[in-house]
């Protein structure tokens, strides 16, 4: 790592727990910048800066999406490999309360509620990922194969252009 200050959060805990290897990065958080404004301030490709989605849907209270920062979810792929009749974005108070995050820094390391976590296939063939450490202008940067050292994953294909 980096001899850079960064915020110590739930996520950093989390991974250092487990001795997952990240880079940190820091950078100046742009309200409704998504992605692509962490893409910009980074120099990295947007495809590579991962969001972490909140979703609820019929058969599952609620889980966590990871997906290209340049594509959306297709809800409509993800009910139905939840096997559901649908799915929702959880709306900003719900997903704080599940994740302890706010919207622009949820991270899928050390939710305040343990959730399952789908992650596009594509992501974890990319050579790194880039993804919210648990606070807004806050990214570290990782192998996508620690994700499954991090936790259960589930690979879908649920991505639509953006």
């Amino acid at each position: 790592m980096e001899t850079e200050e960064y915020p110590i959060t739930s996520g950093v805990r989390f991974l250092r727990a487990r001795g997952i290897a990240f880079k940190p990065h820091c950078y100046a958080f742009e309200e409704h910048g998504g992605t692509a404004a962490a893409a910009r301030a980074l120099h990295v490709p947007e495809h590579e800066v991962v969001k972490t989605l909140v979703v609820s849907s019929n058969s599952i209270r609620a889980l966590l999406v990871l997906m290209h920062g340049d594509q959306e979810v297709s809800l409509k792929a993800l009910a139905r490999a939840l096997g559901a009749r649908g799915a929702d974005m959880c709306d900003e108070e719900a997903a704080r309360r599940l994740t302890g995050y706010l919207f622009g820094g949820t991270s899928p390391f050390g939710t305040r509620t343990p959730l399952p976590v789908y992650a596009e296939r594509t992501i974890l063939a990319l050579p790194r990922i880039l993804i919210n450490g648990g606070k807004r202008g806050f990214l570290v940067e990782m192998d996508p194969a620690d994700l499954r050292r991090a936790f259960p994953l589930i690979e879908v294909s649920v991505a639509a252009p953006s």
